[in-house]
């Protein structure tokens, strides 16, 4: 206990003897005692502690394309509009035949016009030479029907959802001249699955494993709980961001979720043996990011800087500042200072 010496004085008067008289000056100490602040503990304890990691991204489709022809052909017709559902090997867009229509005929003269010089060079009336170019030009005719005839019908590649459309009936189609800046007649995206590009610190490569599963929440439904799958781990590391790129999958039937929606992925990394304690322990420096507590030692507070990790319901992970089997205030923390004298009660 603290003590302090108080100062008296006490004058007492003693009897007058006839002629004469004398003062007496005493001084006593009086003690006095400051009393140890009360305060309740916990003890700090080692536990496992989940390791989870959000990660911010944007959805994307898993594959998405612009339907387009190879060549300059006028549209005939669009079978489908903006938003329309498609199947893989749907036709999509009908092209206009008259090209097509025309190359046929040429090469059928040409097939006509070779037959008639190869009677005339077997009688001796005509060069080989001649035989042999014509040939050469049918048969770069006939690749040439072949493509136009791909390219009659504009076929779906996949399954999926219409999300653009750029040219309209009768119109030219030109590569990069069509409307809106499209690049093609239509647009089409598979969103089902979709899938979403992570890029994750470094530290947590050991952990990250393909085929893994993660909690994703768009921003719009933030209440419900989408299960993604890991489908590709990207195999370098970005030396500027020290991350490196994750794909995820997400089921996406319903068509809930959509292209271009942001969502928080979460990863579950683990768990790890760390020591915890109450979060009502811990305090924060004013005007700076410092966090502390008052660690009690031998009836005395001892301030402790802390550093730490993940809220546990009302616990806290501390990664430095606070050994397993400590004892740390938990109460009447605005009394104490370094070196404060206490008195436990956990009443």
């Amino acid at each position: 206990m603290k003590k302090i010496l108080l100062i008296a004085s006490i004058v007492t008067m003693s009897a007058i003897a006839v002629g004469c008289g004398s003062k007496t000056q005493t001084t006593a100490v009086v003690e006095e005692t400051t009393p140890a602040v009360l305060v309740k503990t916990e003890a700090a304890i080692l536990t496992e502690v989940a390791q989870t990691v959000d990660f911010t991204s944007l959805l994307e489709p898993n594959k998405k394309t612009f339907i387009s022809p190879s060549m300059a052909v006028r549209i005939e017709d669009i079978l489908v509009e903006v938003g329309d559902r498609v199947k893989e090997g749907q036709v999509l867009v009908q092209m206009d035949k008259n090209q097509f229509n025309q190359s046929q005929l040429q090469m059928k003269n040409a097939e006509i016009n070779l037959a008639r010089m190869q009677a005339v060079y077997e009688v001796g009336g005509m060069a080989k030479q001649n035989i042999d170019e014509l040939e050469t030009s049918i048969g770069v005719m006939e690749e040439s029907i072949q493509n136009l005839e791909k390219n009659l019908q504009l076929r779906a590649p996949f399954s999926g959802v219409v999300t653009g459309r750029y040219n309209e009936v009768g119109d030219l189609f030109v590569m990069g001249a069509n409307r809106d800046g499209g690049v093609g007649i239509l647009q089409i995206m598979q969103t089902n699955p979709l899938k979403a590009i992570v890029a994750v610190q470094e530290q947590y490569l050991p952990f990250v494993k393909d085929g893994m599963k993660v909690d994703i929440k768009a921003d719009v439904y933030p209440d419900q709980v989408f299960t993604g799958t890991v489908s590709l781990i990207y195999p370098s590391i970005d030396p500027a961001t020290r991350t490196f790129n994750v794909e995820i999958k997400v089921p996406n039937a319903n068509s809930t979720l959509k292209p271009g929606m942001s969502s928080r992925t979460t990863f579950d990394m683990g768990a790890r043996n760390s020591v915890v304690i109450s979060d009502l322990a811990v305090q924060k420096q004013s005007g700076i990011n410092e966090r502390y507590v008052y660690v009690i030692k031998d009836g005395k507070a001892e301030r402790r800087t802390v550093t730490l990790g993940r809220q546990v319901g009302d616990k806290i992970e501390v990664l430095s500042g606070v050994e397993a089997g400590e004892e740390v205030a938990v109460t009447s923390l605005s009394k104490l200072m370094n070196g404060t004298e206490v008195q436990v009660s956990n009443n």
